[in-house]
């Protein structure tokens, strides 16, 4: 009995053992892969301490009459990323800007995406796990919805799904303001492509992240 009672503490013991020295390197990959997402959605740009990819679509008269019930005409999505010091990753966040064909003004929505994650699947050669994307879902506080958002054509393109989102008009937080937007028929998926970070400058309000956006 002295004997198994030994061996059971033995055990106990290697298997915290195993623990402690495991967790160092989950975390090492964990920074590695969040370092590799982040260039990838930054297109080798990620700066400290916060990092800006725009994407944006126009879409045009001809686009629009192939889609009658679409109501967006433009959408502007900047991705932003910053690591809390407490984190050992990044931490993203959205702003959406939005126009219709049929409403006038600006609109807009805000809120957090979290870490970001592997979208993975078998290569069609393979058949060994590879990479196929970066997927977050951001959502809006308050039970405003959100998007979900994949990177696509060689990080080129940013891929947008919603069913509902919370969106103000004028850049204004007033409940007035406050208005919803529906993924319909021809508005629950949008392929915007990346461009220059001066592309999505309207949807920052504060002087001081406009400036740092100016000088990446």
């Amino acid at each position: 009995m002295a004997f198994i009672r030994e061996l059971t503490l033995f055990a106990a013991t290697l298997a915290t053992l195993v623990l402690v020295t495991a967790a160092p390197a989950r975390a090492d990959d964990l920074q590695q892969r969040d370092g590799e997402f982040a260039k990838r959605m930054f297109a080798d740009n990620a700066a400290k301490p916060k990092s800006y990819a725009c994407f944006v679509r126009r879409y045009d008269a001809a686009h629009l009459a192939q889609h009658p019930l679409q109501k967006v005409s433009v959408m502007k999505l900047l991705i932003t990323a910053e690591r809390d010091p407490d984190d050992k990753v990044l931490d993203y966040s959205f702003r959406l800007g939005v126009n219709f064909r049929d409403r006038a003004g600006d609109f807009d929505s805000s809120g957090e995406c979290g870490h970001a994650a592997a979208i993975r699947a078998l290569h069609p050669d393979t058949d060994l796990p590879v990479t196929t994307g970066i997927d977050f879902n951001c959502s809006v506080d308050c039970d405003g919805g959100g998007i979900a958002v994949t990177l696509a054509n060689n990080d080129a393109s940013m891929i947008v799904k919603l069913d509902r989102i919370t969106i103000w008009k004028g850049n204004s937080p007033d409940e007035n303001a406050k208005q919803g937007l529906q993924g319909g028929a021809d508005d629950k998926v949008f392929r915007l492509d990346r461009t220059g970070l001066n592309e999505c400058t309207p949807l920052v309000a504060d002087r001081k992240e406009l400036a740092a956006m100016r000088h990446k």
